[in-house]
C-alpha cells in the first residue's frame, strides 16, 4: 500500500518544531515535483524551515493543507522508537501518524495516482503549526497570489473523518509584573509584584465567569463559550524580600463572534505595573457548513461538528477561501507515547479523497 510506504519516509524524518524539517521538504519536494505538479518553495524567516505549495491543473479546485512539524518525544513513556513507523494489527505507530503525518501521507500517494481528468489539486505543506501556527502566516502572501481562487480549502487536522467548520481562535500573552524590592518585615512600604500578579489572576477569574454568564455561546463546543486560562505564575526569590518582578502567562480562546481585542481590555482594566507582550495568535474558524463549496465533502465525510484544538484553516478562511478542518485519526492519540492510527482511517481518507477531486 503505497501510502503506508510514504507515511514510513515521513516519520523517519524528525521534524520537532525545534529543529529544522528542511530534510523532509527536500524530499516532499522531489515527491511532487516528480508527480507533475509546480512546486514553489517558501523559506521561512530564519531560514531554517521551509513551507511548499505544489499546483496541478490550474486554477481553483481543491486545496489540502497540512504541517510538516510534530511536538518533541523526549520525556515521554514510549515503548518503540518513535521515529520509526511500527505496525500492529490495524494500528501503526510513531510521532506524527495521527497529528498529521498521515494526512500528509494521503496527499502525496494521491499526488502520485491522480488522473489526467481530475479537477486543479493544490498541496500546502507548512512548518510549525504546533507552536502557535507560526509558519503559515509567512505563507499566506504566496498562498493568495499562487492560489488565487480555490473552491475548498481542506486542512487535514485529525478529526476521525468528520467534517469540523468551526474551531475558536486564541491569543497568548506574558505579563510582566513590576513591584519594588524591600525586607519583607516592611512588606506594606514596598509594591510587591506578585501581590500585582495575583489582582492580574483574580481579573482572569473574573472575565471568565462573565463570558460563561453573559458572553457569547456556542453550543457547538463542549465548552460553548470563550474561555481565559492562566498557566504559570513566576516570581520572588525568597520569603524575606518583597518581589520586584513576577510573570504571568495567560491565554484567551475565543469564539468567532468574539475577539481578544474586546476580552482584554476588560482583564487589564484598573491594574497598574503590568507589561504584556502577546507570544501566540491565530484566528478562529466559522464556516457556514451549508456553503455549496461543502456538499460534496459533506456527502463524504463521517458527520461534521467543530473540534475543540485550533488549527491553521482561520488563516485560509481569513483570505476568503471556503475552508473546514477534516482529516484521518483522532486527537485522542494526539501528542499521545505512542501515538497511533488506525489503517482503517488512511484507507477511508483515501477513498474519500479520490472521489473528492475524481
Amino acid at each position: 500500500m503505497r501510502v503506508l510506504e510514504l507515511l514510513d519516509r515521513l516519520i523517519a524524518f524528525p521534524t520537532v518544531s525545534s529543529d529544522s524539517n528542511l530534510a523532509l521538504v527536500d524530499w516532499a519536494q522531489a515527491q511532487l515535483s516528480g508527480a507533475g505538479f509546480e512546486v514553489t518553495r517558501v523559506p521561512s524567516s530564519c531560514g531554517e524551515k521551509a513551507g511548499l505549495i505544489a499546483r496541478r491543473g490550474g486554477d481553483g479546485g481543491l486545496v489540502l493543507s497540512a504541517h510538516t512539524d510534530v511536538v518533541p518525544a523526549s520525556g515521554q513513556a514510549w515503548t518503540r522508537d518513535p521515529f520509526a513507523l511500527a505496525r500492529e494489527g490495524d494500528r501503526l505507530f510513531g510521532r506524527g501518524t495521527t497529528d498529521m503525518k498521515g494526512f500528509v501521507a494521503c496527499c502525496l500517494a494521491l499526488a502520485e495516482e491522480l488522473p489526467e481528468s481530475a479537477g486543479p489539486l493544490a498541496i500546502v505543506l507548512s512548518w510549525d503549526e504546533e507552536v502557535g501556527c507560526r509558519g503559515i502566516p509567512q505563507m499566506m502572501p504566496a498562498v493568495r497570489e499562487l492560489l488565487p481562487d480555490p473552491a475548498l480549502c481542506v486542512v487535514g487536522e485529525p478529526t476521525s473523518l468528520v467534517m469540523a467548520t468551526g474551531h475558536k481562535g486564541k491569543a497568548a500573552y506574558r505579563a510582566t509584573c513590576r513591584g519594588e524590592a524591600g525586607h519583607s518585615a516592611m512588606a506594606p512600604r514596598f509594591r510587591n509584584a506578585l501581590h500585582v500578579a495575583c489582582d492580574l489572576v483574580a481579573a482572569v477569574r473574573a472575565e471568565q465567569a462573565r463570558l460563561m454568564a453573559e458572553g457569547a455561546q456556542d453550543p457547538g463546543y463542549d465548552v460553548p463559550c470563550s474561555t481565559l486560562h492562566v498557566g504559570t505564575l513566576h516570581g520572588g526569590t525568597a520569603l524575606n524580600i518583597v518581589p520586584d518582578r513576577a510573570e504571568v502567562a495567560f491565554e484567551i480562546r475565543h469564539l468567532a463572534s468574539e475577539t481578544p481585542e474586546a476580552i482584554l481590555p476588560r482583564v487589564m482594566a484598573g491594574l497598574e505595573d503590568v507589561e504584556l507582550e502577546q507570544t501566540i495568535a491565530y484566528p478562529g474558524l466559522d464556516t457556514d457548513p451549508e456553503q455549496p463549496a461543502l456538499v460534496r465533502l459533506r456527502g463524504l465525510a463521517q458527520g461534521t461538528g467543530k473540534v475543540s484544538y485550533g488549527t491553521e484553516a482561520g488563516y485560509f478562511a481569513a483570505a476568503g477561501i471556503p475552508t473546514v478542518v477534516w482529516g484521518p485519526g483522532d486527537m485522542a492519540q494526539g501528542h499521545q507515547p505512542d501515538e497511533f492510527i488506525e489503517l482503517s482511517q488512511l484507507v477511508d481518507c483515501m477513498e474519500a479523497l479520490r472521489r473528492l477531486v475524481a
